[in-house]
């Protein structure tokens, strides 16, 4: 049987999966088309982004009678007058009034501004319930309740002013955080009050948000639900092909810090991806791997639900990103297995530091996932990968990629043998002497070790853009650090005053 279905699959005689027919004029509410009403020529881009929309098009009725595999909606029903109607304005914005702070009357309907994933969620519980298990949701509270984190964003964010010969370190605050690091990690959006503001339909009140505009993964909405649905499927098109493209997830994952997209534009499967990527089905569901596509993504290795041309399941859908991946290998000094909750502000080492490793790289292995979840995802993420390659490659790649985790950590671990040597000899402040771990050059030569070289490294080996691991800020930025960090240790004590306090 596998031989027949992969002779007809070269022969272009592929399985297809029964979908939804868009219907040519579809029932909008009542509701919604009142807001249509107003808002055509009030936010014209709002109202044509939707019109292209599928939401737009399909009701969830129609969507529930898709097959299984082409379905994108994983409610087993939907309830009362949304089942009958397309999704519009207020089959969203008023959904749930009652749960957020932000709702408000206007023109006779108590709307809300913000839609959280407990409004998508009507549709989608099992995309809702996956991306509460991610990390992603709950990257606002990870950053922001974990005072080690909050230091270094100070340190980032923070002004200095120079005086006296020494930099003084300046307060900053949240605006300045909400288009920094919590651009991407989400803001908390509450109602501080209500504001007057005259429009084409006269002067009406609005509820005043703080923390707002924020489209963060971790994002804290009013509703106090976490995460941004709108951070990959932006609205109000809510496309999953700009889902499946690599330019959505570059949004947050293209500095040094996080260089995944870099890695993967100069990685092979990025070259294919520039070249051919005109010809595929970015809209197919599920997403035939051969056939609507010919190299992954990033969401063909984290998210999409991949078949083969014979139909059979490759990789099931997720919104739990991490499911697939054994490492976490970015934004903290050493790579370690993924923790076992979204909310890591629990994790503590034994030094008392919220963080998930010992400053010499033990795991804290209570808080993470075991050696046999580690596998159940390494074989998830592998089996993506055979789909075109050979088990001898992949092993191979694996292979690699193992010994450049357990590399990369090493040259971690050296660089935090010289600052642990510093602060000893009295070249830098450390915790011991109540100061920052991170505001002096040794200490950002440090952070720069891990955050920037060792992730670097680390992407490339897993993504195969092979430069970003030898001069593009991989191994020869890891091995010239050490060398600067240990020619600063050896210079040895100096003079200096107290650091100034944070004005």
């Amino acid at each position: 049987m596998r031989r027949v279905a992969t002779v007809l699959f070269l022969f272009g005689f592929t399985i297809s999966f029964p979908q939804v027919v868009l219907t040519a004029d579809p029932p909008v509410s009542e509701a919604t088309s009142e807001c249509i009403g107003c808002h055509e020529s009030v936010t014209p881009g709002i109202v044509a982004d939707w019109r292209r929309s599928r939401h737009s098009r399909v009701t969830p009725v129609e969507a529930l009678t898709a097959e299984p595999l082409s379905r994108r909606i994983s409610a087993a029903s939907v309830p009362g007058p949304l089942a009958g109607t397309v999704v519009g304005c207020a089959e969203c914005h008023t959904a749930n009034p009652g749960t957020h702070a932000d709702t408000f009357e206007h023109n006779g309907h108590p709307v809300h501004i913000v839609v959280s994933p407990a409004d998508c969620a009507r549709c989608h519980p099992v995309e809702r319930d996956q991306y509460a298990e991610n990390m992603m949701s709950r990257a606002y509270g990870n950053l922001k309740h974990n005072a080690l984190y909050q230091d270094l964003v100070g340190t980032v964010n923070g002004g200095q002013k120079f005086s006296g010969g020494l930099l003084a370190q300046q307060s900053h605050g949240d605006v300045t955080d909400a288009e920094s690091c919590f651009y991407c990690h989400g803001t908390e959006i509450r109602v501080t009050g209500k504001h007057e503001r005259n429009t084409s339909m006269g002067e009406m009140t609005f509820p005043t948000l703080s923390g707002w505009p924020n489209g963060g993964v971790g994002r804290v909405n009013p509703d106090n639900t976490p995460g941004s649905c709108t951070s990959c499927h932006t609205r109000h098109q809510f496309s999953i092909e700009m889902a499946r493209k690599p330019y959505t997830c570059a949004e947050c994952h293209k500095g040094p810090d996080v260089p995944a997209y870099p890695v993967y534009e100069v990685s092979k499967h990025g070259n294919i991806y520039s070249t051919l990527n005109k010809e595929w089905d970015w809209k197919a569901v599920p997403w035939t791997v051969g056939k609507d596509f010919s190299a992954p993504t990033c969401a063909a290795c984290h998210a999409s639900l991949i078949v083969s041309g014979e139909g059979t399941v490759i990789a099931g859908r997720s919104h739990r990103m991490n499911d697939r991946s054994p490492w976490r290998l970015f934004g903290l000094p050493y790579a370690h297995p993924h923790p076992i909750s979204p909310d890591t502000t629990g994790i503590r080492n034994k030094a008392g530091l919220p963080l998930p490793t010992e400053l010499t790289g033990e795991p804290v292995s209570a808080s993470l996932i075991d050696a046999k979840e580690m596998e159940t995802r390494r074989e998830t993420m592998q089996k993506i990968c055979r789909a075109c390659h050979s088990t001898s490659w992949v092993n191979g790649q694996a292979a690699r990629f193992e010994e450049t985790v357990k590399s990369s950590n090493e040259m971690t671990l050296a660089a935090t043998q010289i600052l642990m040597s510093a602060w000893e000899k009295g070249v830098a402040k450390g915790p011991a002497q109540k100061d920052s771990p991170f505001n002096e050059p040794i200490e950002k030569m440090w952070v720069e070790q891990w955050l920037f070289y060792a992730n670097s490294t680390r992407f490339a080996s897993a993504m195969a853009g092979a430069d970003y691991g030898a001069f593009a800020n991989g191994r020869w930025y890891l091995s010239k650090n050490l060398r600067e960090m240990l020619g600063l240790l050896e210079s040895g004590p100096r003079a200096r005053e107290a650091a100034p306090p944070l004005k």
